[in-house]
């Protein structure tokens, strides 16, 4: 059985989220792009994954894996993967950050990840 999400932030060429059996592809997750700071955009991020995954009827501790794309490697990484951290608590998924550019100028990360919804 395949799930499909609605899309946000208006983009309808791509899901939120794809219920495959257990698994939940989540994808394009980012948020606020007014704040120009890493880790207020990431706590934005998550927010929304965190929002998807309980539209999914789940919630943070079933992630196995995310992706954190982000525009630029910089000083205020250590932050953001703090605020990560809040998050996803003492059992983390396991996470790639990865580098890269955005259509939109003021986006500094975007998340995406699979969960496990099984038993």
């Amino acid at each position: 059985m395949i799930t499909r999400f609605a899309p946000h932030y208006g983009d309808t060429t791509c899901a939120s989220a794809v219920r495959a059996g257990d698994h939940l592809y989540l994808a394009h997750h980012a948020g606020a792009l007014d704040d120009p700071t890493l880790a207020g955009q990431t706590r934005a991020s998550l927010e929304s994954l965190r929002t998807t995954l309980v539209r999914a009827g789940a919630d943070m501790s079933a992630l196995v894996q995310v992706t954190m794309w982000v525009r630029e490697m910089g000083p205020e990484m250590r932050e953001a993967w703090d605020v990560f951290a809040e998050f996803c608590g003492e059992e983390p998924p396991a996470r790639m950050t990865a580098t890269t550019d955005f259509f939109d100028a003021r986006c500094l990360v975007q998340i995406d990840g699979v969960a496990y919804l099984g038993t």
